[in-house]
């Protein structure tokens, strides 16, 4: 056998006596009986399948749904439909704020559960505007969605326990990457099957006769030789001649020089820079933007909201007065308007900013005509971190303004940065839905190792949003993520590694 059992580590050691020849290995299996966490488990799996002593035999795709902090109060306490429903079987209308006051929920959550049970006839509006019961009876989607959140508090749901109506009501109450307002999070787990190669047999026998445990000291601390305790104690071997870091100073980072490179491009091309706040107001984060206050759409940002001071102390004029005139019934804008009551209360509110479209919103009121802007702005949403997500991100955010701008320019830009500022040679625009601007085009560039993934939203701005703030010409936008632009530029596969702690990967890596 050419595997020097002495040097295997503790974690592959105590896994390897534990198991027998024929015997499936699973990290399930190993958590349990040896208390090993998960990644511990990866860890010794993979060295040992390296090594040739594991192999794997099985592997399947087990796909899981588990409750959030929001599911679970909603499980205890009802979905914000059931209790709207209880709410109004008392007999008494209700305008849609003085709900959100009695069950003290947001605005956003009574306006979506409000109209699931408009749309199933169960409530109306009355002539004052306020919701009443017409249907003693709770539709039958709400009641199954409560059952299907009460089957979570008994611990993560398999897909495969699911029938087809709970498949289908979960997808309805699911994100992948658990977003705060989703009730349950999908998450994809892989379960591997390893068993002991007869390479695997022999180590285990040799560790045996080698009296090697697994719990041999690899670190001499101080506490260990003022106890004594190492007298009788064994120790693992000492690798004296394993290579030693190596360091390089005086290196750039490669992300900050690439959006420095990003900026100094568009400059060039006769580009404006312009910059903002990281807390800005409901106001100009969604309101000026023509995002309705308590409708669904609001919820492709999910922001973080500041806790003290909540509301900024005023918001300038004449853009408040615009844009609540254009949400009620259009203003000056040619539109119908969202046909709501705007909430001059709600529209103070403090948030990290979501999106870099908040500073062309502001920049729109000070603009020159014809004129080009650009910014590259960090942004704060919800999110599961993985190899395309951050919690937080930055984007570069643009607006050109012009008689004579149209979707032609605006495709000519997109192609520009999917091709010499990310770098990728295969690129496709694909339609989009934003509330603010009418076209909405995406762009989505292919990665040569992640595939296919969307760079951000663009369009043609709404009048809705350029008259309200001023412009009556047309106005082209975007906002891309220029972490994913640089993934593909700097030849990544993983978005986390443009802020990587590690100097090594920093001081290699192409473009520094």
């Amino acid at each position: 056998m050419d595997i020097d059992v002495k040097n295997l580590h503790p974690l592959e050691v105590k896994l390897l006596r534990h198991v027998d020849l024929g015997s499936e290995i699973t990290a399930d299996r190993i958590v349990d009986e040896l208390g090993y966490k998960i990644g511990q488990c990866n860890q010794a799996f993979s060295w040992l399948s390296a090594k040739g002593i594991l192999q794997e035999t099985s592997r399947k795709t087990v796909v899981l749904y588990e409750l959030t902090d929001l599911g679970r109060e909603q499980a205890q306490n009802g979905t914000p439909a059931q209790r709207i429903f209880d709410l109004l079987s008392k007999g008494e209308a209700l305008g849609l704020p003085e709900i959100a006051q009695q069950l003290g929920l947001e605005k956003s959550d009574i306006g979506s559960a409000y109209g699931q049970l408009s749309k199933s006839g169960t409530c109306a509006m009355n002539e004052d505007n306020k919701a009443y019961i017409k249907d003693d009876n709770l539709p039958a989607d709400v009641a199954e969605t409560a059952a299907l959140l009460r089957k979570g508090l008994e611990g993560p749901i398999e897909e495969t326990s699911l029938s087809d109506r709970e498949k289908a009501l979960m997808a309805r109450v699911s994100k992948k990457r658990g977003a705060a307002g989703s009730p349950y999070k999908m998450t994809e787990r892989e379960e591997v099957v390893y068993q002991l190669t007869e390479l695997g047999a022999q180590a285990k026998q040799a560790v045996i006769d080698a009296n090697i445990t697994g719990e041999e000291i690899g670190v001499l601390t101080p506490q260990i030789i003022a106890s004594g305790s190492w007298k009788n104690a064994t120790f693992r071997p000492y690798g004296l001649d394993a290579p030693v870091s190596r360091l390089i100073p005086g290196r750039h980072n490669p992300y900050g020089n690439y959006i420095q490179w990003v900026k100094d491009k568009l400059t060039s091309l006769g580009f404006e820079e312009f910059d903002g706040p990281l807390v800005e107001n409901e106001f100009w984060n969604g309101d000026a933007l023509f995002m309705p206050q308590f409708h669904s759409a609001r919820d492709i940002h999910d922001v973080y909201y500041v806790k003290e001071p909540r509301h900024c102390r005023e918001i300038e004029e004449p853009w408040l007065t615009n844009i609540a005139n254009a949400h009620e019934n259009g203003g000056n804008t040619g539109s119908r308007g969202w046909q709501y009551k705007f909430d001059h209360e709600f529209t103070r509110r403090q948030v990290l900013r979501s999106q870099g479209t908040v500073l062309s919103a502001h920049q729109l009121t000070k603009a020159k005509v014809p004129g080009k802007y650009f910014g590259v702005v960090r942004c704060f949403r919800f999110d599961e971190v993985d190899a395309t997500h951050g919690a937080d991100f930055f984007q570069t955010e643009g607006i050109v303004i012009g008689k004579e701008a149209n979707l032609k320019d605006l495709l000519g830009l997109l192609k520009m940065f999917a091709t010499e500022i990310a770098g990728a040679t295969d690129f496709k625009y694909v339609p989009g839905y934003f509330p603010f601007t009418e076209p909405s085009i995406e762009i989505h560039i292919k990665h040569p190792v992640l595939g296919w993934f969307e760079l951000g939203g663009s369009g043609i701005f709404r009048p809705e949003v350029t008259k309200s703030l001023g412009i009556d010409e047309p106005v082209l936008a975007w906002g891309l993520g220029i972490d994913r632009m640089a993934m593909m530029h700097l030849g990544i596969n993983d978005i986390r590694d443009l802020f990587t702690p590690n100097i090594e990967s920093v001081r290699t890596r192409r473009g520094n």
